[in-house]
């Protein structure tokens, strides 16, 4: 996870409670989080001061994210920070400005590349030798040479089964 202050690894998490019903959660670099630390209460940004009403506080955060809603299935954003689940997906394109920071906080990337088997490279040359093969088979068969092409025919078959 990065830190929400800067591009560094996130490795404070702080839980300020602002009020009954309201908390805040921080992610900060250890210079980002010594430097919140030391501020004082009074300074902080108003968000972390004890608001006048948990639901004062909650409508300040969310502003255009309320009416902010989705098209196809009418899930608003304010709905999805609730529940963490988006309803289709076309609510990865209407909510696009605000999932990509979420998930490079989270994820550390914007992109998933995905893993790469162990056996890619066995894979591979398995693939090219019984494409080679069918190549020989076609030519067996054509040339009617088919004693050479039941060779061939059985060679791909024991190949597949591996």
């Amino acid at each position: 996870m990065k830190c929400q202050r800067c591009t560094r690894q996130a490795t404070h998490h702080i839980t300020e409670i602002l009020g009954e019903d309201s908390i805040e959660q921080l992610h900060l670099c250890s210079s980002c989080a010594d430097s919140y630390l030391k501020l004082p209460i009074a300074s902080k940004p108003a968000s972390i001061k004890a608001p006048a009403s948990a639901e004062s506080s909650a409508e300040a955060e969310e502003g255009p994210l309320v009416a902010k809603q989705c098209p196809s299935c009418g899930l608003r954003f304010v709905d999805y920070r609730n529940t963490s689940r988006l309803g289709c997906p076309q609510d990865y394109i209407e909510f696009r400005e605000e999932l990509v920071p979420l998930l490079e906080s989270i994820h550390g990337e914007k992109c998933h590349v995905g893993k790469v088997p162990s056996r890619l490279e066995e894979n591979q040359r398995l693939q090219a030798e019984l494409a080679k093969l069918r190549k020989e088979l076609a030519k067996a068969i054509s040339a009617e040479k088919y004693e050479d092409a039941a060779r061939l025919r059985d060679a791909i078959r024991q190949m597949e089964m591996a």
